[in-house]
């Protein structure tokens, strides 16, 4: 295996993973962001109420882009043994 395999397997890995992460993410940093306002605007510094929404809105995003987020992990995955015996034969040359 050369460098620049290696490097692209990760690159390709890491993209998934972001790809996969991003929207959990951003709707935890959202609902963070809106939690904070509130509690600003309201002065309630109860920090349990953050933490406690933003993981059920966290828990309710992975659980409706499960089916796209165990697609998106197969196709890479199946890519990536697919693509074994090719970069084998490719690199013996």
């Amino acid at each position: 295996m050369d460098a620049q395999l290696a490097v692209d397997l990760f690159r390709n890995a890491v993209y998934v993973a972001l790809l996969i992460v991003m929207p959990v993410l951003l709707a935890g940093s959202v609902v963070g962001l809106l939690i904070g306002l509130f509690q600003a605007l309201t002065q309630i510094q109860e920090q349990t109420i953050a933490i406690v929404v933003k993981i059920t809105v966290m828990v309710i995003v992975i659980v409706l882009l499960m089916p796209w987020m165990a697609v998106a992990m197969i196709d890479f995955s199946s890519e990536l043994f697919t693509n074994i015996p090719e970069q084998l034969i490719h690199q013996e040359q």
